[in-house]
């Protein structure tokens, strides 16, 4: 038996519970691994509160991503072998000291990047290279707003699309979150509490708006991010934060210049084993090179999951955030 979160009922941080499990043994095509670090992440709220229902209705354990050691595989997995240092996102259930995943859901942590750092990055950082390589194209002609960018997601972004070249615009809520943005690719960064983002931005451009906008705050940013776009522009809304959006019109996008607009999420990008090692093997490859630094900035034992819950729903937490077993 090992410790694992499990949540019996959707709700508040308060619903989750510090309980034994039984994991079991891996079946063909399965993997055990014993985690060495689990990545915090928004969506992780979305299950616990029954926004997005769990797969494996209840109880569930929460949590996308982690990383850690290979205890023993099951039949017909020839990647993997005991002692490998691995790392996911994906499969909901990585609060938990150990676990069975589906071995083609697991990548091996090339050397240089340690556990912490690999369970911190996965679902952020391969977020943001869909988000900037796949979903819009980004390279030295595009201007594009970031929203939360002194988020997990927002400061590996910010890095990555300057490094392509784009000139990148941010918001965030407070000076010190500006600042954490500004050390970390965004050229003009924007304070939501205190300005217009709109207004702002028409500034910024010149009134010709951006090219695309990220999107993971939801209604607090809604219609605005539309008026930030300029005319065949993109609005990527990949995330809720703030709520979810529950009037979307879509004549709003001729209106507005006939933009395009999409719902991503990472998993769709991911789905095939080539996808997904094509993805992180982008992400390792720009954090081993220096282009992107992972900045883990809270750290939470994993028996205090509802603490960390409620402080990242509090916006008390920059950068990426793991849970130790």
């Amino acid at each position: 038996m090992v410790q694992a979160i499990r949540v019996h009922e959707t709700g508040g941080p308060d619903v989750m519970r510090w309980e034994q499990v039984d994991v079991g043994e891996p079946g063909p095509g399965e993997v055990r691994i014993r985690h060495t670090a689990i990545g915090l992440n928004f969506i992780d709220t979305y299950f616990r509160s029954g926004l997005y229902p769990s797969p494996a209705g209840l109880p569930f354990s929460p949590g996308n991503e982690g990383a850690g050691i290979v205890q023993s595989v099951g039949d017909g997995v020839a990647h993997l072998n005991p002692g490998d240092r691995v790392a996911y996102a994906g499969p909901l259930g990585a609060y938990a000291q150990e676990r069975v995943v589906p071995a083609d859901n697991l990548v091996v942590i090339p050397d240089g990047i340690d556990d912490k750092t690999a369970a911190a990055m996965m679902l952020k950082g391969m977020t943001a290279q869909y988000l900037l390589r796949q979903t819009f194209a980004v390279g030295p002609d595009t201007t594009l707003l970031f929203h939360a960018a002194a988020g997990g997601v927002g400061l590996i972004a910010g890095q990555w699309a300057a490094h392509l070249g784009a000139t990148v615009i941010g918001t965030a809520g407070s000076d010190e979150k500006i600042a954490l943005a500004k050390a970390h690719g965004y050229q003009h960064m924007i304070n939501y509490r205190t300005e217009d983002f709109v207004e702002r931005v028409k500034e910024i451009t010149g009134g010709k708006g951006c090219d695309v906008v990220y999107d993971s705050v939801g209604q607090d940013t809604y219609p605005g991010s539309l008026d930030c776009i300029r005319p065949l522009g993109t609005w990527v809304s990949f995330g809720q934060s703030s709520g979810p959006i529950t009037d979307f019109n879509l004549g709003l996008l001729a209106q507005k210049g006939s933009l395009f607009a999409t719902r991503p999420t990472l998993f769709t990008y991911i789905a095939t084993r080539d996808a997904l090692e094509a993805t992180a093997g982008e992400l390792f490859d720009v954090v081993q090179r220096g282009i992107v630094k992972i900045e883990l900035n809270q750290e939470y034992r994993l028996a205090n999951a509802i603490q960390a819950h409620e402080d990242l729903e509090g916006r008390k937490t920059t950068g990426t955030t793991v849970l130790i077993p």
